[in-house]
């Protein structure tokens, strides 16, 4: 089991984007509330809980929600506006906690071990949350256990805007009664092989073999028997906004062939576009470099909101390397750089994405991790 003295706080902010746009705009509190395309194939990128309970998800078509509920305000929604009140929360939490990770542009783990015996974590939880809320208009909910695994399960089960504590010992006596699906690693197909099988509850799966599971499900079945006893060691990551991802090429020949230095920024912001997906990811900040002929160099970067999408970063790449390329002299090199990393996994563009760009994005990639990220790209950065 989970070692005693270890106390976790799991905090997810409740339905993010729509809490944003109900601090920007207070007539939409009360109303059900979509935040994503609004297009013919446009799709919900989160939704208020009042249309949650029409049967609306996230990802789904915005055609289908719309038709489920008619009624419901449609907000193209504002990333900066995310990123902002991130960052605040972010600020919050720094500035109280030893030891917090940021896994998402939205939810974050503390680890207050070893802080009992200052402060009484059970009420520093709740003054935490207070904080919060005080501090950017947030609603917050949060679970208090011996391990992240059991922490965001419980945080889960109390939203919105609730609070928990789990008590060391009762890990798998708290997920026993749970469905199958509330387990992180438990995905559609898998639940349905779960249910198939008429294992229905958290506690049936903590109670088959492991090398019944494994035959089951491989080296995942390991795993989810673990997950299903209220078992998980993995460390609060510490959260540091100063990593980086970066590349840069110097030109065999100097040259100032704007058709040729285009595909160059295409390839390489494709490639490490690829690397920031790859390490679930997301960039707060563009940078590009040019270096002249005569080894004059210079950089300029903006401040985006959240992102790891090939075609953003890349409108965004373009418009700082032709603000850069000022000078009619040839070009040594050019480089570009992202900072300001957090966790995060694809983000939907509440502007542009449709169902069929977001699947083929997953298509992209699945074929780069398989076959090399070489083998497919746009046209342009051949």
């Amino acid at each position: 089991m989970s070692t005693p003295n270890r106390h976790i706080i799991h905090l997810d902010l409740d339905t993010f984007f729509v809490s944003v746009e109900r601090r920007i705009n207070p007539k939409l509190i009360g109303k059900p509330v979509l935040v994503g395309g609004n297009g013919d194939r446009g799709v919900v990128a989160s939704c208020s809980y009042e249309a949650r309970m029409f049967g609306i998800r996230s990802a789904m078509p915005m055609k289908t929600a719309l038709r489920l509920c008619s009624h419901a305000v449609v907000v193209r929604g504002d990333y900066e506006a995310y990123s902002k009140y991130s960052n605040l929360v972010t600020d919050v939490i720094r500035d109280r906690v030893p030891l917090f990770e940021k896994s998402s542009i939205d939810e974050f783990y503390v680890d207050m071990t070893g802080m009992e015996r200052f402060f009484g974590c059970s009420l520093y939880s709740k003054e935490l949350k207070e904080a919060i809320y005080n501090e950017s208009g947030l609603p917050i909910s949060y679970a208090l256990a011996s391990n992240k695994l059991v922490g965001k399960v419980a945080t889960n089960e109390v939203k919105p805007n609730g609070q928990l504590e789990i008590p060391f010992g009762n890990e798998r006596s708290y997920l026993a009664p749970l469905k199958v699906d509330r387990l992180p690693g438990v995905g559609d197909k898998t639940k349905i092989l779960l249910i198939n099988m008429g294992i229905h509850k958290i506690e049936t799966l903590a109670q088959i073999p492991v090398p019944l599971m494994i035959n089951l499900l491989g080296k995942h079945g390991i795993d989810l028997h673990r997950k299903a006893n209220g078992i998980d060691e993995s460390p609060v990551v510490p959260f540091h906004e100063a990593k980086s991802i970066s590349t840069e090429h110097t030109f065999q020949q100097d040259t100032i062939d704007l058709k040729f230095l285009h595909a160059e920024l295409v390839r390489m912001t494709e490639k490490i576009a690829f690397q920031l997906r790859q390490e679930n990811k997301l960039t707060g900040c563009i940078a590009v470099k040019i270096r002249y002929s005569d080894f004059d160099t210079h950089l300029t970067q903006k401040t985006v909101a959240y992102t790891n999408q090939d075609h953003v970063i890349l409108r965004i790449a373009k418009e700082l390397f032709y603000k850069l390329n000022t000078r009619r002299l040839l070009i040594r090199l050019i480089g570009i750089k992202f900072t300001n990393l957090i966790p995060g996994n694809y983000q939907i563009n509440l502007f542009q994405d449709t169902q069929e760009a977001i699947r083929l994005y997953q298509a992209i990639d699945s074929v780069k991790r398989k076959f090399g990220e070489n083998k497919i790209g746009r046209g342009k950065g051949f």
